[in-house]
């Protein structure tokens, strides 16, 4: 096909999108022109150079199109945007032949990528200068991927961790609070500053002693297990971030054990989960809940599926 071919269909798609309202243009679109201008541009080309034509889609993730049924012609509109509006999963997004709507897959592959910054990024280091949180790390040496993929690794405190926290850690306080990054960094920056003052000042008020706090990068649940065999807490609290999913990105938890040892699971421990602001457990709420879940651990001397037990 030759070049003057190829223009003339490129200027017959301009024409059509610009009928049909997909485009906008400033001008009327030229004919079809089979000569080369001069300066080797096309008069396709002559459209775009001149800022004539606009093919920006409006942004998806606003609220007003997030929420917007996207099914041509449905039969009960009223009922299906009462649907969309109880739930966040994607429903109603219509369909174009066999595949997503414009709108439905730009909006999917928007959300898809605040999942993966939260994943990939670290904690803002001014965030954990900010509360004097020293920094250890796992026994994960090749940075996310490997963590992403040795969920065991991340359970363990490397051996220069190990010292660190010997030496700057307070042994055998009643409640250590721990920072980890987890699977969302977004998460820990987001709640961070709610949660841990209001954890902090509870346990003051409880007449708890409180741990030396510190953050732990590339961390994982089960490190619960290492920081009980070091420090002796009665009870250890890790705030670190959930895995984001589409979308939402700054879900974090509360991770609670009670004299965590080597060999603990799940079972022997509690959680507050899905702490956010704005449709998730209220961090400043989570905290408070946070320190009474502490003092019935210590309570009862037990946590998880033993806790609920002796707390019957």
């Amino acid at each position: 096909m030759d070049q003057s071919r190829i223009d003339s269909i490129v200027e017959a798609v301009v024409k059509e999108l610009i009928a049909a309202g997909a485009i906008k243009s400033a001008t009327t679109p030229s004919a079809p022109d089979s000569a080369q201008p001069a300066g080797g541009s096309t008069p396709a080309a002559r459209h775009l150079s001149h800022d004539t034509l606009t093919i920006d889609l409006p942004d998806p993730t606003v609220d007003a199109l997030r929420y917007a049924p996207n099914v041509t012609n449905p039969k009960d509109l009223d009922g299906l945007k009462a649907m969309i509006s109880s739930t966040t999963a994607r429903i109603g997004v219509g369909r174009a032949g066999p595949r997503y709507k414009t709108n439905s897959l730009l909006l999917f592959q928007g959300d898809h990528a605040i999942t993966q910054d939260a994943l990939m990024r670290d904690v803002d280091q001014k965030l954990l200068d900010e509360f004097g949180l020293f920094t250890v790390q796992t026994r994960i040496t090749g940075g996310k991927q490997e963590y992403l993929l040795r969920p065991d690794l991340g359970r363990l405190l490397d051996d220069e961790a190990r010292r660190t926290v010997a030496e700057k850690c307070a042994k055998g306080a009643n409640v250590q609070v721990v920072v980890g990054d987890g699977l969302s960094a977004a998460a820990i920056e987001a709640n961070l500053r709610q949660i841990f003052p209001v954890i902090k000042q509870g346990c003051q008020s409880a007449g708890l002693s409180f741990g030396t706090p510190f953050f732990i990068q590339y961390c994982r649940v089960g490190v619960l297990n290492d920081i009980g065999d070091i420090l002796q807490p009665d009870v250890v609290i890790l705030l670190i971030g959930e895995r984001p999913g589409l979308g939402r990105a700054d879900s974090m938890s509360a991770y609670m054990a009670y004299k965590p040892k080597g060999g603990d699971s799940d079972a022997d421990r509690d959680v507050v989960c899905n702490v956010f602001e704005n449709g998730g457990t209220n961090p400043l709420e989570a905290g408070a809940f946070v320190v009474q879940i502490a003092q019935k651990m210590r309570q009862h001397q037990a946590s998880g599926v033993k806790l609920k037990l002796a707390a019957k």
